[in-house]
C-alpha cells in the first residue's frame, strides 16, 4: 500500500515520476554499475515515515559499513518497476501492491521479498477529537451523511470533503464515496506534506474535517485523531478497486531487494534484511525530520546514538 532526500536538498530538488517530471525509472546511479563499487541505491517515498527508514539505513551503511548510499525519490508503482529493473535495490517500506508482486516476484523473479520492516501499517479515515469527543456517533459510517454539511469547504463542491494526500498512494476513497451512498467529495491535497499543512490549520481553527490518514505517523502526536469505522474488512474485499466497500486492512509493512542485489550485495544486501525496528522508533525519527525541521542525516545521527543496542543486532 498506502502512500513517500533524504538531504536537505532534495525538498527542493525533489524528482518524481509524474507527468512532465523526469523518469527516475530510467536513471540510475552514476555508480550503480561501476565494478567493485560499494554503492547501494534506495528509493524514498514522499511520506516522512518512509524517508526516516532511509535516513537510518543511509547513515549505517555510510559510517559502519562504508557504502556510499545514492537515494531517489518516486511514487510506489514507478519504484517496483525500477526495482525489478535494477535501478534501485531496495524499497524499505511497502503498503501491498499485489499486481507488482506477483508480477515481479512470482513471475519474472526480479525481486526478492527482504522481510518485516517491524512496523504495521493502517489506512483509514479520521475525524479530530475535538469533533468526535462532541459528536461520537460521527465515528460510524453510516453517520457521516448526518455530518457532511459541517465538513463541507469551497473544495467539495456542496458536498462533505473528505481529504487525501496525494493519487499516487494507496486509496480506494473514490470507490468508497461511491459504493457507501455518502455526500463527500474526495479532494486531494496533493502530497503528504500539503495534506498535513491543512489539517493543522483547521485543528488550530477547531474547525472539523474528515481526513484519508494513516498510522504509524507522528502527526497523532501534535493533532489527536480518531478512526471513522467502516465496513470491516474481509479477506478479498478490496480485490476489484471498483467495487471496493469496506475498511482497508492493518498491513506488516514488507521490504523488496532487486533480486541481482539480494545474491550478490553482500553485507549491505545482508544489513538490510536485518532491518527491522518498531513504530515508536520510526516516529521518533519521522518526529525530528517532519516537526522538529532536523535535516534526515541528523535525525538519523540522534537515533543512532540513543540505540546502539537496537541497530548492531543488523549488522551483518
Amino acid at each position: 500500500m498506502f502512500r513517500t532526500r533524504i538531504t536537505a536538498a532534495l525538498a527542493v530538488l525533489a524528482l518524481t515520476t509524474g507527468c512532465g517530471a523526469a523518469d527516475m525509472t530510467r536513471q540510475a546511479s552514476p555508480f550503480a554499475d561501476a565494478r567493485g563499487a560499494r554503492t547501494v541505491t534506495l528509493s524514498v517515498p514522499s511520506w516522512v515515515g518512509a524517508q526516516a527508514n532511509v535516513a537510518v539505513v543511509e547513515y549505517l551503511l555510510e559510517h559502519e559499513l562504508g557504502y556510499r548510499v545514492d537515494t531517489v525519490q518516486m511514487d510506489e508503482v514507478p519504484a517496483w518497476d525500477a526495482l525489478s529493473q535494477g535501478r534501485i535495490d531496495a524499497l524499505l517500506e511497502d503498503w501491498g501492491h499485489p499486481e507488482q508482486e506477483k508480477r515481479y516476484v512470482e513471475e519474472k523473479k526480479t525481486i526478492v521479498r527482504g522481510g518485516d520492516l517491524g512496523v504495521t501499517g493502517h489506512i483509514g479515515w479520521f475525524v479530530p477529537d475535538y469533533f468526535a469527543e462532541r459528536h461520537p456517533d460521527v465515528t460510524d459510517w453510516k453517520n457521516l451523511n448526518k455530518y457532511a454539511d459541517r465538513f463541507r469547504t469551497a473544495e467539495s463542491g456542496g458536498k462533505g470533503q473528505l481529504l487525501d494526500g496525494s493519487p499516487a498512494y494507496v486509496t480506494h476513497d473514490k470507490a468508497l464515496v461511491k459504493n457507501l451512498k455518502l455526500d463527500y467529495q474526495v479532494v486531494f491535497a496533493g502530497s503528504e506534506a500539503a495534506q498535513i499543512t491543512q489539517i493543522e490549520q483547521f485543528a488550530k481553527e477547531k474547525k472539523p474535517f474528515l481526513t484519508y490518514w494513516y498510522t504509524p505517523q507522528w502527526l497523532f502526536e501534535k493533532v489527536p485523531m480518531t478512526e471513522v469505522k467502516l465496513p470491516p474488512y474481509k479477506k478479498g474485499c478490496d480485490a476489484d478497486p471498483e467495487k471496493v466497500a469496506c475498511a482497508y486492512p492493518h498491513t506488516p509493512l514488507q521490504k523488496f531487494l532487486n533480486a541481482g542485489f539480494a545474491k550478490d550485495g553482500g553485507k549491505a544486501a545482508a544489513f538490510l534484511r536485518k532491518f527491522k525496528w518498531t513504530t515508536e522508533d520510526q516516529n521518533e525519527v519521522s518526529l525530528m525530520i517532519a516537526e522538529r525541521k532536523l535535516p534526515p542525516e541528523e535525525a538519523a545521527k540522534r537515533w543512532v546514538d540513543g540505540h546502539a543496542s537496537t541497530w548492531k543486532a543488523w549488522l551483518p
